[in-house]
């Protein structure tokens, strides 16, 4: 009868941490991550320690997931409306007079005796509070809990905007606008705003050689964000100056050619025409490198990790949890969509990073956040089914 008193091993007793983690999301993560590591090697190499530093970033987004993932789905419920106060006030915060760090005249940065983007907050927050309320709202959802939850969205959004920093505003809005879709936003409201969004494009391409003009002022827009549309339609404008990031990444797309240059001989990465090789316009080097098939298995492991997270948004029991993993699931699309876009020359030069691949940690830490709640999710249906 001795052995019923035997102390578990640590084994034993780690077993239950590691127990319900979905083997097909991690395989994604670690597919794209070690894609990331190997394209850092290439393009960072001669660029100080951004290599080791990456590798050491992407550690602690593992950290993060893991962490994350063993708190429950109804914990995280509390932690909603505080997240999102907290970030809220943080943003109100920034934009105060004598609060708020300025660089390259941008208002993003608090300093609290360390220094933070109260920003990428909002990137988690903003759907797990959207998440929170239509599930308090579940089966007496009305029109006013639609509006409700966008004044929700837009208030931070507007403050992001006015930093300015209109990457991290289109991702926070992506994500608001998927839980509130997700919940059940009817068609009627939604197809009459795609079609004015595309009357208004429409309306920029044809009118571009008027509107363009230096003295045009365009509404709720500042000059800067009206020249990354206007050099979108035309780089040629100004090759060595606004078009010069658009032509360079074309270029080093382009050159790739279907099988690419090889590893670490990209000219236009390593002779450093493509600017900010190793952040916004990673992709750009990774084509030039790894060519049109390297391009399509990098679109794929995408898609894997868009797939599977869809398939736990899908199974998960509750309205929160299937409002949280569909948006944080779609965030990742937004992410990898928009950056291949501003460096392929079909949409808009915005500070967005291209997921696992990018240098930079706090985006880092966001992704390893996003799929920590993704794992939390996934974990505790698997554990209810067992």
């Amino acid at each position: 009868m001795s052995h019923v008193f035997d102390k578990p091993s640590f084994w034993q007793r780690a077993r239950p941490l590691w127990t319900g983690f979905d083997g097909l999301l991690v395989l994604a993560v670690v597919l794209l991550a070690t894609t990331g590591l190997v394209t850092m090697y290439s393009v960072g190499f001669d660029h100080g320690t951004r290599f080791v530093d990456h590798a050491r970033n992407l550690v602690l987004a593992a950290g993060v997931l893991f962490l994350v993932a063993q708190v429950p789905p109804q914990q995280l419920m509390r932690y909603a409306v505080p997240l999102y106060l907290a970030g809220l006030l943080l943003l109100i915060a920034t934009a105060l007079p004598g609060l708020g760090v300025t660089r390259k005249g941008a208002t993003r940065w608090l300093n609290i005796g360390v220094t933070i983007q109260p920003s990428e907050i909002m990137k988690i927050a903003m759907p797990l509070m959207l998440a929170w309320w239509f599930q308090r709202r579940e089966g007496q959802l009305r029109a006013l809990d639609f509006l409700i939850a966008g004044l929700l969205l837009l208030v931070p959004v507007a403050f992001i905007v006015k930093q300015p920093d209109l990457g991290t505003a289109i991702l926070v809005l992506s994500a608001g606008l998927c839980v509130i879709f997700f919940a059940g936003l009817s068609w009627k409201l939604i197809i009459p705003v795609a079609m004015l969004g595309a009357v208004a494009i429409t309306a920029v391409v044809v009118s571009e050689d008027r509107i363009c003009q230096p003295d045009v002022k365009w509404p709720m827009l500042r000059d800067y964000q009206k020249n990354r549309v206007c050099t979108l339609l035309d780089p040629t404008t100004d090759p060595l100056g606004k078009g010069f990031h658009i032509i360079q990444g074309e270029i080093a797309i382009g050159s790739g050619g279907t099988t690419g240059k090889g590893f670490m001989k990209g000219t236009q990465t390593h002779l450093e025409f493509i600017p900010e090789r190793t952040t916004d316009f990673i992709f750009a080097a990774f084509a030039e490198e790894f060519g049109l098939f390297g391009c399509l298995g990098l679109v794929l492991g995408f898609v894997f990790l868009i797939f599977r997270g869809l398939m736990i948004a899908a199974e998960a029991p509750t309205v929160f949890t299937r409002l949280l993993a569909g948006a944080i699931t779609l965030s990742f699309f937004t992410y990898a969509f928009v950056n291949m876009g501003m460096v392929s020359g079909i949409l808009p030069v915005v500070g967005v990073p291209l997921p696992f691949i990018s240098y930079g940690g706090t985006a880092m830490v966001s992704l390893g956040l996003g799929l920590g709640l993704l794992m939390s999710i996934s974990k505790s249906r698997r554990l209810v089914q067992s």
